[in-house]
């Protein structure tokens, strides 16, 4: 099972929400960040509206930036 990571509010602000394509215009907030191979990340949105799930996968963490 991924480790979990709290993630500080500074990072989180810095990270593009992206819409939720089912609802088109809302943005998706972010749920989860689990740690991924090679100094990736795997981050979970949810749209707050329709309840959709998204994961993203291959994004730099930003300490790593």
């Amino acid at each position: 099972m991924p480790e979990c990571q709290p993630v500080s509010s500074a990072h989180v602000s810095a990270i593009k929400r992206p819409r939720c394509p089912t609802c088109d215009r809302n943005r998706m907030l972010l749920s989860n960040v689990e740690t991924g191979p090679s100094g990736f990340d795997r981050r979970t949105f949810e749209c707050q509206k329709c309840g959709r799930v998204e994961t993203t996968v291959g994004i730099p963490r930003p300490h790593d930036l």
